[in-house]
């Protein structure tokens, strides 16, 4: 975005991205850079801020593809730059290292969506898109409520599926739920034939994947050689496989989103999206960017003075912000010891991908299953 007629210079916002997932379904620009825009464009326009807002963009290969070197290093390009706060990185594993550089050299509020609370610290802020903490109860509240009594548990070799893994058996046990076989899997998709056998000859009733989601990859195949067709649980891992590549290793999975059809907010943002680039992007990813935008125009408006540390405690007082992500009612809040956004736990939904949704070349179209919250 360019500075308007007057000569005003922009306030720059930056955005890191730290995983490139190669060939997908969905442009960066409907998931990333057009939501934003919109809801920065629509800020400027309707007054709530009196600068244009620039996005100045970096994606690099974090974990786990990449290394956490080159995210510390995008993220340092940002701040000399002149960005005042940064949208990003996205993943746990990249973010918890960052944050100590953060707080020691950079000092430029960051927001992130990674699930970990680790991230979490003063100039850290979060809107998760799903909790290594939240995700694990929601899993073992819809297996009780599933009818289910006995679960295999696969766990990624990484950060993440351990922190899942932790989180669920407390959960597990406090709703009841028998744990029968613990196996870990490789984070980036190798053979688990074998270890889909060995669970299998436990006589668990139903399967839990714990991790960042390319570890999935080949489980309905392995589980197909079997001729067995288990209920099936994955987090926020389900939203990798809105493209070709896992799409069909994600069918049949109950995963969790942030898209909920009754929630209004969204509804319109859509309406308001549509009106402007020509479709209709009905998942959780513009609409988390939405939200991601909203918060920091709104902090950018009140921050005193516009600079790094008036944006940090600009953010620190916003409050019950109407959410798009989650059901009816969702709403974000800060406070000066609360970074992480969210209110309530209805944040989360569950869904399973529909039967046509790769014929039809929209990958992330998908059914709601249950509220989180929900009786």
């Amino acid at each position: 975005m360019s500075s308007n007629a007057a000569g005003v210079e922009p306030i720059k916002i930056g955005f890191l991205t730290d995983y490139i997932a190669g060939s997908a379904a969905i442009d960066d620009k409907t998931i990333y850079t057009q939501p934003m825009e919109l809801v920065f464009g629509k800020g400027f326009e309707s007054g709530v801020i009196h600068r244009p807002i620039e996005l100045v963009s970096r994606t690099v290969q974090g974990l786990p593809r990449g290394n956490v070197r080159a995210v510390i290093d995008a993220f340092g390009e940002l701040v000399d730059e002149g960005c005042l706060a940064v949208i990003g990185p996205g993943i746990s594993d990249n973010a918890i290292p960052l944050r100590p550089e953060i707080e020691r050299r950079f000092r430029v509020p960051a927001i992130s969506v990674c699930g970990s609370e680790e991230w979490l610290g003063k100039w850290t802020f979060v809107l998760p898109n799903g909790s290594m903490t939240d995700e694990p109860i929601f899993w073992a509240q819809m297996l009780k409520k599933h009818g289910h009594s006995t679960v295999g548990l696969l766990i990624e070799q990484a950060y993440i599926g351990f922190n899942y893994a932790d989180n669920f058996r407390r959960a597990a046990s406090a709703e009841g739920i028998t744990i029968l076989a613990e196996e870990t899997v490789s984070q980036t998709g190798q053979d688990v034939s074998e270890v889909i056998a060995r669970i299998h000859r436990t006589g668990a009733e139903a399967l839990v994947h714990c991790g960042f989601g390319l570890g999935h990859a080949g489980i309905n195949a392995a589980l197909d050689e079997l001729g067995w067709d288990p209920p099936r649980y994955i987090g926020t891992a389900f939203e990798t496989a809105f493209n070709e590549h896992l799409w069909d290793a994600t069918r049949g999975w109950i995963g969790l989103e942030q898209y909920d059809e009754g929630n209004q907010v969204a509804q319109q943002f859509l309406d308001d999206y549509e009106t402007a680039y020509g479709h209709r992007p009905a998942f959780y990813a513009p609409l988390l960017f939405r939200d991601l935008a909203t918060v920091v125009l709104h902090g950018l408006a009140g921050a005193k003075p516009l600079s790094p540390r008036g944006v940090r405690e600009s953010l620190e007082q916003l409050k019950m912000l109407p959410a798009a992500c989650g059901s009816a009612g969702t709403r974000i809040s800060f406070g000066r010891f609360m970074h992480r956004g969210w209110v309530g736990s209805r944040y989360l939904v569950a869904r399973k991908l529909d039967a046509d949704g790769k014929e039809l070349g929209q990958y992330w179209k998908s059914t709601l299953v249950d509220r989180f919250g929900d009786e």
